[in-house]
Formats: C-alpha cells, structure tokens, sequence
C-alpha cells in the first residue's frame, strides 16, 4: 500500500510540475512523412529564454489539447507561441493561455511547430505554415470528438506565432479545412519593413526572398473581403515588434469591411502572454473569451 501512495505523489507531482503531461498529444505527422524534412540529428531541449520556458529544436510537430470545461461554446482555438522561429515559448504563450480558454469553455490546442533551420528541412521557411496549416485540419477532422463547431476554429498567435497566425489567414488553402475562421493576434507582426524583411531573410528563409517571395510577405497587401475577423493587442511600449504592427492591419481590415476588434494597453513591452501582473495587460484575455463567444 505504501509503495502504491508513493507511487501515486509522485504521478501527481509530475503532472503539477508539467500540467501538459495530463493533456492530450497529438503528433501532427503521425503515419506519414513530414514535408521538407531532411534527417538530422539535433535533440529537442528545454532552454531558459527571455525568462521563459521555451522549447528548442523542434523537429517533430505536436499539439497539446484543453477540451473546454463546463458550457462548452463550441469554439475551438489554435494557439501559435512565440519565440522569433528560434524557440517555442510553449509555456507562457501556450499552455498558460489555453488552460485560461479551456476554463471559459473553449477548446484550445497548443501547436508546438517544427522551427525552421537548414539543417533539418529543405526548405524551412515553409516548415511553420505547413504544421499551422496541418494543425487547422486536424481540429476540424477531430471537431466531432472534441465538441467543436468546424466553423468556429481559427488561430490565436503570439510574437512571431502572430506572424505566422497572419499567414494563415491570409495564405489561402485550396483546402477549406486548412483556413481559420479568425484570428486572434496578440503583438505580432504584418508589415514588410526592411527591418521585417531582414528578420525574415536571417530567421525563416536564411536566404534572399526573391520578388515574389517579397510580394507575397507584403501581408497588409493581402488583405481582402474574404479575410478571417481578427483581433489585435498589442502594447505602446513595445520596442521589439512597434504598435504599428497591429494598428496597420486593424485600419486595412477595417478599410475592406472586416470586422476587427483591437486593445492598445501603454504599457507591458513585448512578450506579456496572458498580461503582466500590476499592469492592464491582464485585460486582455476576457475581452477576447467575450469576442469569441458573445452574438456580434
């Protein structure tokens, strides 16, 4: 009986220090190749980033599930973490943010992405869109088991997670079920500034984007009628990605009739996930569970 109690704290001690133990994992890949994979040899690690838990070396794509507690409002939410396609910073703008949706009734799954690196794809600036896009129909395939209206599934991106959120609305899928239904952007990025493009070029093609590769990134040139709703956040002091990020693409939506929702706080910097203690950064996931779930 003791060895049986023993056994069962320590069960519970690892679920407490990892509460994603006690979700379920889905591999987004599984039974079949990977796109743009090249064999490789890095081993995925937890490294300590920007005072964060972060994952790094992601070669093997998954998503982490929160089905909704109590009324379930049948919506369910992609969540993109940031981490400037270097890391994953899966706990803070991940598992935070989709147990906080899970506990309003709302379906959240993590994406932890494949990072894009040379070593290990062929062709890494595809490597991210691909897992969000296989991520989308994986939720609609699986809307059923999980209680979700398969309208009713888009993306919530932080950071460069945001980045890649915008790319998924607005990089059309011949397959409908690869498209979200909104999107949620939280201090993300949509304007090709040559600051942007640099970015681009060192942390996701590692080359030069040609031509075209530069007008289809033009995102804020992409947006049209058929683009998701969105809603924007983003903080006045954020000296990583500038407010006018989201304030460029909130005024292009608005501008071509989609409806779009933005919170501007004055202070909280870059990174804040679910908000900063003391501060109104904080405000921002309710007003985003009321956008989601009450009647326009």
């Amino acid at each position: 009986m003791l060895t049986k109690l023993v056994l069962t704290s320590f069960l519970l001690l690892g679920v407490l220090l990892n509460p994603a133990q006690a979700q379920e994992v889905v591999k987004l890949w599984e039974g079949q190749a990977k796109p743009f994979h090249k064999a490789n040899t890095l081993v995925e690690r937890v490294e300590e980033v920007w005072g964060t838990r972060c994952i790094a070396n992601v070669t093997d794509p998954t998503l982490t599930i929160y089905r909704a507690k109590g009324k379930n409002s049948g919506v369910g939410v992609l969540v993109i973490p940031g981490g400037n396609y270097s890391v994953v910073a899966v706990h803070h703008e991940g598992y935070d943010i989709a147990k906080a949706l899970s506990n309003h009734g709302i379906t959240a799954a993590v994406l932890k992405y494949r990072l894009p690196d040379p070593k290990t794809s062929d062709q890494p600036e595809l490597v991210p869109i691909t897992d969000t896009k296989r991520a989308l129909k994986l939720l609609r395939q699986r809307s059923g088991e999980y209680g979700i209206d398969k309208k009713k599934i888009g993306v919530l991106g932080f950071s460069a997670g945001s980045h890649l959120a915008t790319v998924a609305s607005l990089w059309k899928s011949i397959d409908g079920e690869e498209n979200p239904n909104f999107s949620g952007l939280i201090y993300g990025v949509t304007n090709l500034s040559q600051e942007n493009l640099k970015w681009l070029e060192e942390s996701l093609y590692f080359r030069k984007l040609t031509v075209e590769e530069i007008a289809k990134n033009r995102l804020l040139t992409l947006v049209n009628k058929a683009t998701p709703p969105a809603f924007l956040v983003h903080s006045y002091d954020d000296d990583t990605c500038k407010v006018e990020e989201s304030t460029l693409y909130a005024q292009k939506l608005y501008e071509t009739g989609v409806p779009v929702e933005m919170h501007l706080f004055p202070k909280g910097g870059h990174g804040f996930g679910i908000g900063r203690k003391g501060g109104s950064t904080n405000q921002w996931l309710p007003l985003f569970v009321r956008w989601l779930t009450e009647p326009s």
